[in-house]
């Protein structure tokens, strides 16, 4: 597994299975069969309603407790419970979590950043991050954070670099991990002819080809499936190297286009939902 070094030293993998969508059996699976393969980074949130799905996933699996890099996220809903970080270990099954995400810039956000200083101070999270924290909010939050983040997470791919970000995130060594990293709803992005051009040259898919960019971008990426030969596929991906001339060419790619377009009134939505959680 190759890694990348967060700003606080710690090291991350490149590639990890993602939960977003996943019923609470089939991320219990998933998790378990990507760590019996070989993967050691798990992403789960408040918001996926799985979280003691993935922790009975990592105990099945047999891989102990710190050879896995464990992801979560805050919910809005749960930015002024005192008690969300260690209600969130509790579901998880875990002592500490390597990375703690607060999930969306909604709600009293900043009370919410405040948990995961705490955390990380204390040492239930061993990094911290900012999810969706775009634009103005990551600016104003530039201004008010006492722990620099080691992670953001938001929407890239070779349609949406995330150029201007990129600037703020290396004056800082904050690391970017992608989601919808294949592109979402269309298949226009694995349909580009550099992917099959370049799938023929390596012996690999256009999805391979995608997730191999994104790593040598320097992102961490977290396809999230519950096909084990998929999630299998997205692991087979260490064993060669985009060319810079390859690279290029991808670059070529680039639309500033998202697929996500989050609006104001969702972000008061989200601050007043709250995640109905697993029962015990």
């Amino acid at each position: 597994m190759e890694n990348i070094i967060l700003n606080n030293s710690l090291e991350c993998p490149v590639i990890g299975i993602g939960t977003f969508m996943l019923t609470p059996a089939d991320a219990e699976n998933s998790v378990c069969e990507a760590l019996k393969m070989g993967y050691s980074l798990v992403d789960t949130a408040n918001a996926y309603v799985n979280e003691r799905a993935v922790g009975r996933g990592i105990r099945k699996s047999g891989k102990k407790r710190e050879e896995v890099f464990l992801s979560t996220k805050l919910w809005p809903s749960e930015y002024e419970n005192e008690n969300a970080v260690d209600e969130t270990l509790e579901r998880l099954g875990a002592d500490y979590v390597d990375l703690l995400y607060i999930h969306q810039p909604a709600g009293n956000w900043l009370s919410g950043y405040r948990l995961l200083e705490k955390a990380y101070k204390e040492g239930k999270a061993k990094s911290i991050g900012i999810s969706n924290f775009e634009g103005k909010y990551i600016e104003e939050l530039e201004t008010k954070w006492e722990v620099v983040p080691q992670f953001i997470q938001v929407e890239a791919h070779p349609y949406f670099t995330q150029k201007e970000l990129r600037t703020t995130l290396d004056k800082y060594g904050i690391k970017l991990m992608s989601w919808y990293p294949l592109g979402h709803g269309d298949s226009s992005l694995l349909k580009e002819e550099v992917f099959e051009m370049l799938g023929k040259k390596y012996g690999k898919s256009p999805a391979q080809i995608i997730l191999r960019w994104h790593t040598q971008m320097g992102f961490v990426v977290i396809p999230g499936s519950k096909n084990v030969s998929h999630i299998k596929d997205n692991l087979d991906i260490l064993d060669f190297r985009l060319s810079d001339e390859d690279m290029s060419l991808i670059a070529k790619l680039d639309k500033n286009k998202r697929y996500y377009i989050r609006t104001d009134e969702q972000l008061n939505q989200f601050a007043l939902w709250q995640p109905e959680y697993e029962k015990k």
